[in-house]
């Protein structure tokens, strides 16, 4: 995911003999606050702590953040993945910390892939079976190529494509540069509408409800068609994969795994080993001090020479009391006006893989990965072997269709979602085969989140380059430095792991500066190298 805002390897800045820095003999062992145990929280922690520095971190509820796998009740072996599920390969600087710690990937069953035996779509009430994109209807074979050719007349695809291959900064940024300032008003629906490609609405119904790749865009027609963009060209919707096991093994991994070369502290440290009680609890509060940065809980404080601050932004203007000076009011104001989607997923733990089996009157599988424009909208079915039992992903909504079921518990969801896909395989008795209670979540109303993940709104979103740029922190006043926000929802590419893992890289590099210390010369870090390949600015007045 190199670009285009700002094409920094991280891969190789985490690659690189030399390592990310050195700091000064006497900052070795020097705390550093890292509020929030989430992906973003982690990799900073663990980079830090091989760095030669201690990180602290703070954890309200349980190490991972979004990357949650729930076991089923009475099933401890079977997950369901409530948040992070399907991760492509061009996230490079995510897979580093997954190779790292030792996962194992497979590929994800999403519609029309290779690892999905069967695909159906539902739409308007009429249901099409596929394996490939070829065997659709010619309309969606249509849909399929306007969208193709939108992609090509009006941005450029195969020139970007080729220049991220290649890591091309220059011409990476001579295109996005000017396609920033093109559609900067440009919402996703507006730039379909505006396609000569996508001039029947039929087309642009048929590719908001089942789209390419992943699923259905139709949630996504309100935001900017640059942060569509961001995700094509970086190959985010592509030949996904997830972890075995479930995703959360990482973060638990990452906190257990020992480097194998450290700065100052023994062989064997661990962020476990320094935190030999667990992650500290909750954050009640942030401030500044004369002394650095005052983080408190419901029963301690600390104070730290400088802290990273990583849950979702949203939150630090909710359930943690921060001062105003911890950040510039132009950031403030950036975290304000953040927009976060919803999202929903309903799981439910059947006795087998019983969708492999074929229906005698048709010759297809009894269920498919399923898109739909009814209620469940996106069906996933993930089995490991014949005689193991099977998740069934039930239903993956966004946004408005994430709040039809939010006051909805977790059985009332289920009765709801088995109705709805009656009418799609009617002859299917699903609810006979289920054998546990069912696994239900919504991000949006979950306390310590209150939203899926960040997306930006129509406009080029100048408030996104103020949370962004922030570790560069060179030219704010002293009494403004020191604190540093990283996540998914401070990167342009929110809702991808990736996005968190290179945000909290960059507040790392910031960390690492503040404290004195410097990246080498062969391998500079993604503030070294800011000016030149920074996120363009356009005029405020």
């Amino acid at each position: 995911m190199f670009g285009p805002d700002f094409p920094f390897g991280y891969d190789r800045w985490l690659d690189h003999p030399a390592g990310l820095g050195q700091l000064p003999p006497h900052q070795l062992g020097q705390p550093v606050g890292i509020v929030g145990g989430g992906i973003a929280g982690l990799v900073a922690a663990y980079e830090l702590m091989r760095l030669g520095l201690r990180p602290v971190v703070f954890e309200a509820e349980q190490l991972g953040g979004r990357m949650r796998s729930a076991c089923f009740p009475g099933h401890p072996d079977t997950v369901a993945e409530l948040g992070a599920m399907r991760f492509p390969p061009s996230a490079t600087a995510f897979f580093h910390y997954v190779n790292l710690v030792g996962l194992g990937t497979r590929p994800f069953p999403n519609p029309l892939a290779d690892a999905t035996d069967a695909t159906l779509i539902d739409i308007n009430g009429t249901r099409h079976w596929a394996r490939t994109s070829a065997d659709l209807p010619v309309v969606y074979q249509a849909v399929g190529d306007a969208w193709a050719k939108a992609l090509q007349e009006g941005a450029e695809l195969s020139a970007m494509d080729d220049a991220i291959r290649r890591r091309d900064e220059t011409t990476i940024k001579s295109i996005w540069n000017r396609l920033v300032r093109e559609l900067d008003d440009q919402s996703f629906y507006g730039f379909l509408s505006t396609a000569p490609a996508f001039v029947s609405f039929r087309h642009r119904e048929l590719f908001g409800q089942v789209g390419f790749g992943t699923g259905g865009w139709d949630t996504d027609f309100p935001n900017s068609i640059l942060e569509v963009l961001r995700v094509v060209y970086t190959h985010a919707d592509d030949r996904h994969v997830s972890i075995v096991g479930g995703c959360q093994r990482l973060p638990l991994r990452l906190w257990e795994h020992t480097p194998e070369a450290l700065a100052h502290w023994p062989a064997g440290t661990s962020l476990a080993a320094l935190h030999p009680a667990g992650p500290r609890p909750a954050v009640t509060r942030i401030a500044r001090d004369g002394a650095g940065i005052r983080v408190e809980t419901a029963d301690s404080a600390e104070v730290f020479p400088a802290v990273v601050l990583t849950p979702q932004a949203r939150l630090l203007l909710t359930r943690i009391d921060c001062d105003e000076s911890l950040l510039p009011t132009p950031v403030w104001t950036a975290i304000e006006r953040t927009h976060y989607e919803g999202s929903s997923k309903l799981f439910a733990l059947a006795d087998r893989p019983f969708w492999r089996e074929v229906n005698p009157a048709t010759g297809l599988p009894l269920m498919g990965t399923t898109l739909t424009d009814r209620t469940p909208r996106g069906i996933y079915l993930f089995d490991d072997g014949p005689d193991r039992p099977g998740v069934m992903c039930l239903s993956y909504t966004w946004n408005d269709d994430s709040l039809k079921v939010a006051a909805l518990p977790a059985g009332e969801r289920l009765d709801l979602m088995l109705r709805r896909l009656g009418r799609i395989y009617p002859d299917v008795e699903i609810r006979r085969r289920i054998i546990a209670d069912p696994v239900a979540v919504t991000w949006e109303t979950e306390p310590h989140f209150m939203g899926a993940f960040k997306a930006n709104l129509p406009g080029h979103y100048r408030y996104q380059r103020r949370l962004f740029n922030h570790f560069v922190q060179a030219d704010l006043p002293d009494h403004q430095r020191g604190v540093f926000l990283a996540g998914d929802d401070v990167s342009w590419t929110g809702g991808f792991a990736e996005g968190a893992v290179t945000t909290g890289l960059n507040a790392v590099w910031g960390v690492l500066r503040h404290l004195g210390g410097h990246t080498t010369p062969a391998n500079p870090g993604p503030g070294d190298v800011f000016r030149a390949i920074a996120p363009v600015d356009l005029p405020y007045d």
